[in-house]
């Protein structure tokens, strides 16, 4: 099931801030060399995530899943000038790959990377945060989200990808991922702290406000 037909998304992203040279590099090597490719951000969701990272423009973004390095290089576009990001990411071999395109978007001393599971190494983070994007394994969604949230300012923001999981989630028999999805949204929509939007944007980002 599709959210978005293929030539409205073609539609969008011809009317889109285009893609940057090195962005599209990345995407292109992704797609070339690296294993489910389609965990990439890609053009449109990440123009959408740099576009609400300058808004907001945090000192402090938590993303919890790197993959390749895309999404961070579009939030980092918002920090501020002495803002860090802190990218976790369980899989060590594409530390390389991230490494060097941070360093080619002039990011590197601004992206943190942790390698490792992100259950363990987010209690360890002193920051209070600005900005918390959830974009990993989905049966750990609602622990990624009540481990972090403690860690978000008063006024700060969760974006959370894949909360429509392909449609899953309006589907009859849903499997464990689509569970994990439906019970992180369930959770996160009726969480008193928290003010939630959920977009259809591309596979669903859901925006909750603390506060």
């Amino acid at each position: 099931m599709e959210i978005t037909p293929l030539a409205i998304e073609q539609y969008a992203a011809q009317h889109t801030l285009p893609e940057s040279p090195l962005l599209y590099a990345l995407n292109r090597e992704t797609h070339l060399s690296v294993m489910q490719p389609r965990m990439l951000s890609g053009h449109l969701q990440g123009t959408f995530l740099q576009f609400f990272s300058q808004l907001l423009q945090p000192l402090h973004i938590l993303e919890i899943g790197t993959f390749t390095g895309y999404s961070a290089i579009c939030l980092a576009q918002g920090l501020q000038a002495n803002g860090i990001l802190h990218t976790i990411d369980i899989n060590e071999e594409l530390y390389d790959i991230q490494r060097r395109y941070f360093d080619k978007a002039g990011l590197g001393t601004k992206i943190v990377s942790h390698v490792g599971n992100a259950l363990d190494i987010i209690p360890t983070l002193p920051q209070t945060f600005d900005l918390i994007f959830i974009d990993a394994d989905k049966q750990n969604y609602l622990n990624y989200y009540h481990l972090a949230l403690p860690k978000l300012r008063q006024g700060g923001y969760i974006l959370a990808d894949n909360v429509l999981w392909s449609g899953k989630v309006v589907e009859p028999k849903p499997d464990k991922d689509t569970e994990a999805i439906m019970a992180f949204n369930h959770a996160i929509a009726n969480d008193p702290q928290l003010e939630t939007l959920l977009l259809p944007l591309r596979d669903g980002i859901l925006i909750a406000r603390k506060k």
